[in-house]
């Protein structure tokens, strides 16, 4: 049965906007979406209500929050939420609201505390939410009663992710058992944040996600991003190919193949792992090869942190990449760690959110230089943006109609849709 907040937006969706149950009920697979679903209002409150409060969202990693007293907050829709990590080195999250007339309560971005406090009138919570101090409540006030109200909160081998329903989706400890042992190698927890950038994408989330979810457009835009990348490795239409081009897909994928089983005996998963639009909370996963030096994914193809991952030797591990829906990609070198998410924040704009990660023990000016470690990834992302702007002024165009995605190179972005649409169906009942 439709909840309120489904029945609401059908009805006002009805009356004020686009039909969204039509929309989603009539989806073309293999072509991208109708216009409204880039540029309405009322479907991006749907987004927001359905999508990003109702599933798993990748907000950040464990060495956001480092020590006791660390915090941080995230902004999904209206709701602010703090990550902080508590006195015992857990790490927890809460809405970042008091429960005494619901003033902010963190209003920084990152930040340290010994316990949380209200500015407005001084309620004061440790840092496992408890209500410890709320001065004038007169007798009987119960202080347990008014603990801060907490969010659901995972770590994926160091991975945070955050849920605002009631009842999160099960199947993220099926994700996790199955993506661990491809992330522990990497040790998240023993890194640092060396560096983080924040850019205001101007486009709606989905064309940043659907843009992320294919190379096709990389040969002709991204000469820094494609410097490391086997062409074959995002796909190709094998009848375009020549006797030539054959001959060195055949090569690559022995290369491959060979690359994995060498990889995997040395106790790194790299064979891919599908599930972009089969599960709740959808994800994929494979180990490549990098080329030229085949270090890392920097400009000379070398690493760009001479203090190598956890315990990791060699530095030859081609590159991990991690997918999960809705929000976010992630790229797992020898030697750094570069993770993105996508936060929406009106029907035309979304944040993305890049963070650098090393060896905790890496020191700048020595073991890497911050302007190498985040170079390609900078100016890929400035480039993006604008690729993404310009889909997002098409999708306004009383010209503008689904096209159809290339079967050879789109095969994720069309996975990305069938999971949008189906998690959007399943909720309104469609």
């Amino acid at each position: 049965m439709l909840d309120t907040i489904e029945r609401s937006l059908i009805d006002s969706a009805s009356l004020a906007g686009p039909d969204i149950r039509s929309l989603v009920a009539r989806r073309r697979k293999g072509y991208s979406l109708e216009a409204p679903f880039y540029t309405s209002p009322e479907i991006f409150k749907a987004d927001m209500d359905l999508i990003f409060h109702r599933h798993w969202i990748y907000v950040g990693v464990e060495p956001d929050v480092p020590e006791p007293g660390d915090a941080m907050t995230v902004q999904l829709g209206e709701d602010s939420i703090v990550i902080v990590r508590d006195d015992d080195n857990a790490v927890r999250a809460f809405h970042n609201v008091c429960r005494h007339r619901g003033a902010r309560l963190i209003h920084d971005y990152k930040t340290t505390v010994g316990n949380i406090v209200c500015r407005y009138h001084q309620w004061t919570y440790k840092l496992d939410g408890e209500l410890v101090f709320a001065e004038h409540m007169g007798e009987g006030f119960n202080l347990g009663c008014h603990s801060l109200k907490p969010v659901h909160l995972k770590s994926l081998a160091g991975l945070l992710f955050v849920c605002l329903a009631a009842e999160p989706p099960a199947d993220f400890d099926a994700m996790a058992e199955r993506m661990s042992p491809y992330l522990a190698p990497h040790r998240i927890a023993d890194t640092k944040v060396a560096h983080e950038e924040d850019i205001i994408e101007p486009g709606n989330w989905k064309l940043t996600m659907e843009n992320n979810r294919e190379c096709y457009h990389c040969a002709g835009n991204h000469p820094e991003l494609t410097v490391p990348l086997y062409a074959y490795g995002f796909g190709f239409a094998p009848q375009e190919l020549d006797e030539v081009g054959r001959e060195e897909v055949e090569r690559y994928s022995a290369m491959v193949e060979s690359l994995h089983n060498q990889w995997e005996a040395a106790g790194f998963p790299a064979r891919p792992v599908e599930h972009l639009d089969d599960m709740i909370t959808g994800y994929r996963t494979e180990r490549l090869p990098l080329a030229g030096a085949g270090e890392s994914h920097t400009h000379n193809t070398e690493v760009a942190c001479t203090r190598l991952l956890g315990d990791i030797q060699e530095r030859r591990l081609g590159g991990l990449t991690f997918h999960t829906q809705p929000n976010s990609w992630h790229h797992f070198m020898s030697d750094h760690i570069v993770t993105f998410s996508v936060i929406p924040l009106d029907a035309e704009r979304s944040l993305l959110r890049t963070k650098w990660l090393v060896h905790k023990d890496a020191r700048q000016g020595i073991d890497y230089d911050v302007d190498n470690l985040k170079s390609v990834w900078n100016v890929t992302n400035a480039q993006d943006s604008e690729l993404v702007g310009f889909c997002q002024a098409g999708a306004r165009s009383q010209a503008y109609e689904p096209g159809p995605y290339s079967v050879h190179t789109e095969d994720m972005v069309d996975r990305f849709c069938n999971w949008y649409i189906g998690r959007m169906a399943a909720q309104l009942g469609v």
